[in-house]
């Protein structure tokens, strides 16, 4: 989710389903139970990133063209907004969770239920819309814009933040810069790749 290599051709969509694969991998791994406690609390951490990172872009960037480019994008726009509080809360309820802790299951259960079905929602039902009612050029531009944004996004959920596109834009390269250094003391993965350097 953090490779800021796009092809020329690659619109928001194929960036955000990468995203949901990536995203859905990990998920798999993890339903697995196997390794160390701290290799699946690095694996948790990494998961949170993605999804914050990419969250934060949709607010941001696709669902403000939702609302532009479909006659009911403010419901579609204000549901999934809302499905993304919902999982943001979920992120934050397991992140301070041990492994160990049997609420660690149940939290993490939790959460890839409510992402799969946003994912399902989103690529069965809002996506061909989308693609369908923009320009193919506006898809490919929103595509380097949320590319780019992920780079600057926060990485740690943040329940209260605003959910709009202009305080996203304002606050969201704060938050992140505070949130990667956070990492970095922590020595907290946010990429499947900076987990494999660890290993």
């Amino acid at each position: 989710m953090t490779n800021p290599q796009i092809a020329d051709d690659q619109d928001v969509v194929d960036i955000l389903v990468a995203d949901h694969r990536e995203v859905e991998t990990i998920f798999v791994e993890l339903e697995t139970r196997q390794g160390t406690p701290e290799h699946r609390r690095q694996l948790v951490d990494v998961v949170i990133a993605e999804l914050v990172r990419h969250t934060v872009a949709e607010e941001t960037y696709v669902y403000p063209t939702v609302r532009k480019a479909l006659p009911d994008g403010d419901e579609i726009a204000d549901h999934d907004i809302t499905e993304h509080a919902d999982a943001e809360q979920a992120m934050k309820d397991i992140e301070s969770v041990d492994p160990a802790d049997p609420r660690f299951e149940e939290l993490l259960t939790h959460l890839t239920s409510t992402i799969r079905h946003h994912v399902q929602d989103e690529e069965n039902e809002l996506f061909p819309r989308l693609r369908a009612a923009t320009a193919r050029e506006e898809l490919v531009e929103l595509a380097g814009k949320v590319t780019a944004f992920k780079k600057i996004a926060p990485t740690r959920p943040h329940p209260n933040a605003p959910d709009h596109p202009l305080a996203n834009k304002l606050l969201a390269p704060g938050t992140g810069m505070i949130d990667r250094l956070r990492d970095a003391l922590s020595d907290r993965p946010t990429s499947m790749g900076e987990l494999r350097e660890k290993q």
